[in-house]
């Protein structure tokens, strides 16, 4: 699979942004929204966007996948964020519009504890040896996904330590189909990975079931964009409106400097999620060949389903079901 920048920060949109006091479509209780200018930031021009690659923007939860006991594992993200206190200082010193004083936090004692596994994100700011919170007051980081994990179940039922496997929902080598495959963990290895599925973020595309819920990995960056729009505010609207390949949730430019700019439909105006999204009705085939594999899969995994399927095609994304 071809590789493409990792998110290990917050990625900053595509437009200068601006405060509208309206409720948020995205944020419930959220009594503002931030909406696009015309203006493309100077960040965005700095990373030659204009020569950029834009990708769909998956809608699901962070991953990456780097080593832990000597092995690829899968890491979820977990961001460290402050306490009561310190979160109530920072709000304050927001809505007080000095702009000319910059916050101080107090690194050891402003944020809630989190696990002894967990990782700072690399591409976060450090001082004195301990990482620094960006401009929203969090600490991006990651946190090993351990097999049969409570917290993390829909994570640990993509992977299979065993056999060092992942389920990656990619493009096949023919045009215009998906493919569901087995993916060694080493071959993505310091990527970073989108889950998404049944029990992720409302389950935007339609995935499985509650008594048989599907989940799987796309890589950052998988899912080109054939036909994007100008870097014009109304020429985005217009083709998020307008095609097929515009029903999704945002667009994602990798830079070549490995940069990445961002633009959600809300950022826009637009809503999101949709009844039809251009990804759920996509065919695809299943790749799942199981006796390349030493491991006998639990029956109730997603692994003894979809090697169950193997060669198997459905017309639409959406419309993978597994036997009773």
């Amino acid at each position: 699979m071809r590789r493409r920048g990792a998110v290990q920060r917050k990625v900053p949109c595509l437009f200068v942004t601006e405060v509208k006091e309206e409720p948020s479509a995205k944020r419930e209780r959220q009594p503002f929204k931030v909406l696009a200018t015309e203006t493309i930031t100077g960040k965005a021009l700095e990373a030659d966007i204009f020569n950029a690659i834009p990708t769909e923007k998956v809608d699901g939860t962070c991953c990456y996948v780097t080593t832990y006991k000597g092995q690829p594992y899968l890491w979820a993200r977990l961001d460290r964020k402050p306490n009561k206190q310190a979160e109530k200082r920072f709000r304050q010193f927001l809505y007080s519009l000095e702009d000319c004083k910059e916050f101080v936090w107090n690194v050891e004692e402003d944020f809630k504890p989190v696990p002894d596994t967990w990782i700072p994100a690399k591409e976060i700011e450090f001082s004195n040896g301990n990482p620094l919170p960006d401009e929203n007051g969090h600490m991006p980081g990651w946190v090993p996904v351990e097999k049969n994990s409570k917290q993390y179940c829909w994570h640990s039922s993509v992977v299979n330590y065993e056999a060092e496997i992942a389920l990656v929902l990619k493009h096949h080598a023919d045009p215009g189909l998906l493919e569901i495959s087995p993916v060694p963990l080493s071959e993505i290895l310091e990527q970073t990975l989108e889950l998404i599925g049944t029990n992720i973020n409302a389950n935007p595309y339609g995935l499985g079931s509650k008594k048989q819920p599907v989940h799987l990995l796309v890589p950052h960056g998988a899912f080109e964009i054939k036909n994007p729009p100008a870097l014009k505010q109304n020429d985005i609207l217009s083709w998020f409106e307008g095609c097929s390949e515009g029903k999704i949730e945002g667009i994602v430019w990798h830079c070549h400097d490995g940069c990445l700019i961002k633009l959600h439909r809300h950022h826009l105006g637009l809503r999101w999620p949709l009844a039809e999204t251009y990804l759920n009705s996509q065919p695809v085939v299943i790749s799942f060949n199981r006796t390349k594999y030493d491991t006998d899969f639990e029956p109730k995994s997603l692994f003894h389903h979809f090697s169950n399927l193997d060669g198997q095609r459905f017309d639409r994304l959406k419309d993978i079901k597994f036997d009773a």
